[in-house]
């Protein structure tokens, strides 16, 4: 068996209506399996206006808007139109990469069909609680991703560290990486532009700290801001720069009034607005990979991060950036100070950083997915089945 006798069945909560990194990698998915002959039907929500175009046939499954964040689509599950159109396409394999109720309707229609599932994992769900005051949820939130991961033949991970702790969390015993690329032709650091930073107002001789991301609580933007308060307050000279747009903006930018707002950036204006930063700060623990982290090091930029699943695979601490415990300001600030002053510091470790990002191409991550896809049908036509895991202490 190979690639071009795959029938995959994708399923995302989020495929193109809104851009971040895990649609964007679900995105780039498809059209690597497209180029290889295999056959993609995507079910996902739709709106008018989707945020980029879809790659590949997308078929809009029910939704409705999420309330208090109608960016977001809530899925409803999987109605009769949904099945006959599976039934026609005739896949002989699922992917789910969202836990929500059109992924677990999609998960019952598999195992009733006795098709194989994979399931990727592409944030922390069980951590998002915690930004809303609702913290006592996340042990119910871990349970039912158990339940979901527990009943697919496999999930994988961006990132060892994610993998490991999808291991401990007895998710699953068929864990594998499918971790994520960067694209060089975007993130490179003579993408870099005095001139348009000038344009901004800031200086040359301004050391620019980053932020890129969506802008919603999820992201860590309170430890973000209380850290450029603690930062200001040392009497470290900098600036901040953000990139991206969202919910939170307006209370991000009341938050920083001194930063510099640049909005929503794609494709190659994406790639100077991140290399003419000096550094990426990324407070989040909620991201598996952490795309951003992996993009500014293509920029030759050190990284500051939390210690989190994704940052811990991608930045090694002292080399290519600073590791420092979620939530530790003090900790923080005196790891942004470290490269805000010491320019010898912050180029070495830019430098390594590229080097660690020349290992991660679209193809070769692509590739190792659909290995994980041949790899369970034949273990399928050979007989195999989910195994029973044990309780979970």
């Amino acid at each position: 068996m190979q690639a071009s006798d795959l029938r995959i069945a994708l399923f995302s909560g989020n495929y193109n209506y809104v851009r971040d990194g895990a649609n964007q990698a679900l995105n780039r998915l498809v059209g690597y399996l497209l180029r290889q002959g295999a056959a993609v039907r995507v079910y996902a929500p739709v709106i008018d206006n989707p945020a980029f175009p879809a790659t590949g046939d997308l078929i809009g499954a029910p939704s409705f808007a999420f309330p208090g964040r109608p960016e977001y689509r809530f899925s409803t599950g999987l109605p009769r139109r949904l099945k006959r159109d599976l039934d026609t396409f005739a896949p002989n394999i699922f992917h789910l990469s969202a836990p929500d109720v059109l992924g677990h309707r999609a998960l019952s229609f598999s195992r009733r069909r006795n098709l194989p599932a994979v399931a990727s994992v592409h944030t922390r769900f069980e951590t998002y609680p915690r930004y809303y005051g609702l913290a006592f949820l996340e042990p119910v939130i871990e349970a039912i991703l158990r339940r979901f991961y527990r009943r697919c033949d496999a999930i994988v991970a961006p990132s060892d560290s994610m993998a490991q702790l999808l291991r401990e969390q007895r998710m699953s015993y068929d864990v594998g990486i499918w971790t994520r690329g960067v694209d060089r032709e975007i993130f490179a650091p003579e993408k870099r532009d005095l001139a348009w930073r000038r344009g901004l107002g800031i200086a040359d001789d301004q050391v620019a700290i980053g932020f890129l991301g969506r802008l919603v609580m999820e992201k860590g933007l309170d430890v973000f801001s209380d850290t450029i308060d603690c930062l200001t307050a040392k009497g470290v000279p900098h600036r901040v720069l953000v990139i991206g747009d969202g919910p939170a903006r307006d209370w991000f930018e009341r938050r920083l009034p001194n930063a510099v707002f640049v909005g929503q950036q794609s494709g190659g204006d994406l790639g100077r607005a991140l290399a003419s930063t000096d550094m990426l700060f990324n407070p989040s623990v909620t991201e598996t990979f952490g795309n951003v982290t992996l993009e500014a090091m293509a920029c030759a930029l050190p990284v500051v991060a939390a210690i989190a699943t994704g940052s811990q695979s991608l930045v090694k601490d002292g080399v290519t950036g600073r590791l420092v415990r979620p939530g530790w300001i003090e900790g923080f600030a005196d790891a942004l100070a470290h490269y805000c002053t010491d320019h010898a510091a912050r180029r070495a470790a830019g430098e390594a950083g590229e080097r660690t990002a020349q290992r991660f191409g679209w193809d070769q991550v692509n590739q190792s997915l659909v290995d994980t896809y041949l790899r369970i049908l034949r273990q399928r036509a050979a007989g195999g089945t989910v195994p029973r895991l044990g309780p979970v202490p």
